[in-house]
């Protein structure tokens, strides 16, 4: 059995006067009490990962044959941009506004399941970057999914 939980589904939400913002039951659920909130090269959005799932992360970054001045680099920037964090009881989260300043989260977000992680996008830019992707089908034949 796979470790990892897997995230389906979109949900769109607004964020509150105080900045924070209700993470769906269904994704709580599988992100457990503590998890993780960063952000997600190259694509303009939040990441949540599961601490299990972040750990396998970590141990991928950590086990890299390559540790030069970009790799130095790209770590300390992400992990600069990291935080754990927890929903309270009404299952609302606050996002740093660092981390909602990074991808330009203003007042309207759309969370989407993305396999491993719940990724935070603005809405606006969810919009304007999201539909069914070209050759979806040849990706699928590639993969063996189809």
């Amino acid at each position: 059995m796979n470790p990892f939980p897997k995230f389906t589904g979109r949900y769109d939400h607004s964020f509150d006067e105080k900045g924070r913002l209700t993470i769906p039951s269904r994704f709580r659920a599988r992100l457990g009490d503590h998890f993780v909130l960063t952000i997600a090269p190259p694509d303009p959005c939040l990441a949540m990962y599961p601490e299990s799932t972040w750990s396998e992360f970590c141990s991928k970054l950590e086990a890299a044959p390559r540790k030069d001045a970009q790799y130095r680099a790209f770590v300390r920037h992400l992990f600069a941009n990291t935080e754990e964090v927890s929903a309270d009881a009404q299952g609302r989260l606050l996002i740093p506004s660092v981390l909602r300043d990074a991808v330009g989260l203003q007042r309207e977000a759309v969370l989407v399941g993305a396999l491993t992680r719940v990724e935070l996008w603005p809405a606006e830019a969810w919009r304007a970057t999201h539909g069914a992707p070209d050759g979806m089908a040849d990706l699928m034949t590639e993969l063996g999914l189809y």
